[in-house]
């Protein structure tokens, strides 16, 4: 009983006899029945049909040792299955078919609120790196443990909204959809004129692009289409992986924190110095994974010492990477000077092919960034079934 109290996937009763009751917290008495006689062999007895009980009651007999072992090795795989593998896909599968919903409440835009405050009140005087720093490691950890007690909150509510609450903020954690609707929509208004482009191009890039051209302006969309494939998608799964749910918000916190205010300006040299530094940190290995994976799904595994070479050139230790692997990919370049508040910003070109750009530039991009999304949501549940079966005893 100690065993199975310790999964904390249900609330338990002794009785008098060899039998205790239990009351799941996630599911119904007969999906974990079926689910155990099915794939384990085991028996445990539906306990709904007593008077007072719902559909969440089941009895457990104590058994050999051997055979409760099994059980409460069963259990877990269970619990796993309910608590990674259901919110990874079916939050993924929410962003594929539904994107970022306006109707719908965004964390980022409660995140940008909070870091907007604190910018505000906390951005002048002295001690700006201090200030900034401690705004930064609060907002994250914060984050953290807002979400670990909403999943909580939601596990302990009942056993469907354990399941909900950890997928809808999956959902939200991830850009796929949106990030390919937002540059494809690009290449349509710059196809129809230049100044339709810059526009809308001026919704997903920091840089001024009053005075892009028609193709600075597709170069730009799939400068972030690459960066933000990693931003997006890949890293907030790399960080499921490991840290599951709250792991991932926390990096959407970090993300957000280094869009608003991790520039090299005089406002947030040092304000945004330190959550700058722990966005390089969190992104270093996603960035190049990233690389890796759209290099494997397009078959240009020939490209890696291309990646390698570009990768360094951009001012991010970080996001060169997606960028070369996409420039290498399509055989163009990225890069050059361009004004962000004001200033000109000179950074180095990835790739050596400064041809036009067409709308099958995009499809190709498309193409690899869909498959690049597959292949990291396969990765993230490898790892956690690899954590199920090496990890947990």
């Amino acid at each position: 009983m100690a065993a199975l109290a310790d999964l904390k996937i249900a609330d338990l009763w002794p009785t008098e006899t060899h039998f205790f009751l239990a009351r799941l917290r996630m599911g119904t008495a007969a999906a974990l029945k079926h689910y155990l006689i099915q794939e384990h062999g085991l028996l445990i007895r539906d306990a709904s049909n007593f008077e007072g009980l719902d559909a969440a009651f089941v009895r457990i007999a104590t058994q050999r040792r051997a055979d409760n072992d099994l059980l409460i090795q069963s259990l877990s795989l269970w619990k796993h299955t309910y608590f990674f593998l259901i919110p990874l896909l079916g939050g993924w599968l929410l962003d594929k078919l539904l994107g970022d919903p306006r109707w719908m409440p965004h964390p980022i835009v409660l995140f940008g609120r909070l870091i907007a405050w604190g910018d505000t009140w906390l951005n002048r005087g002295r001690h700006r790196t201090l200030k900034g720093g401690l705004l930064a490691v609060v907002l994250i950890v914060g984050t953290f443990a807002a979400t670990w007690a909403l999943i909580v909150a939601g596990y302990r509510y009942g056993g469907r909204w354990g399941i909900v609450v950890p997928t809808l903020l999956v959902w939200l954690g991830l850009a796929g959809r949106t990030l390919l609707h937002e540059v494809r929509e690009v290449f349509y208004a710059c196809s129809r004129s230049t100044n339709e482009g810059r526009r809308q191009v001026a919704r997903i890039v920091g840089r001024d692009t009053s005075q892009l051209s028609a193709r600075e302006v597709r170069a730009a969309a799939l400068e972030t289409l690459a960066e933000n494939l990693s931003d997006g998608v890949v890293a907030p799964l790399f960080w499921y992986a490991f840290l599951g749910v709250p792991g991932m918000m926390a990096y959407k916190m970090i993300n957000t924190l280094d869009s608003m205010i991790g520039y090299r300006n005089s406002r947030y040299l040092r304000f945004g110095r330190i959550a700058a530094r722990i966005d390089d940190v969190a992104n270093y290995i996603p960035a190049r994974l990233t690389a890796y994976l759209m290099l494997a799904v397009s078959g240009r595994r020939s490209l890696i010492p291309f990646v390698r070479r570009y990768g360094r050139c951009h001012k991010s230790p970080n996001s060169g990477y997606p960028e070369a692997a996409l420039a290498g990919i399509l055989d163009c370049r990225f890069g050059g000077t361009h004004t962000y508040f004001g200033q000109p910003v000179e950074k180095p070109y990835i790739g050596t092919n400064p041809r036009p750009l067409t709308m099958d530039d995009y499809r190709n991009s498309a193409f690899v960034a869909h498959r690049t999304e597959a292949m990291a949501v396969m990765l993230t549940a490898i790892a956690g079934i690899a954590y199920l079966f090496f990890i947990i005893p």
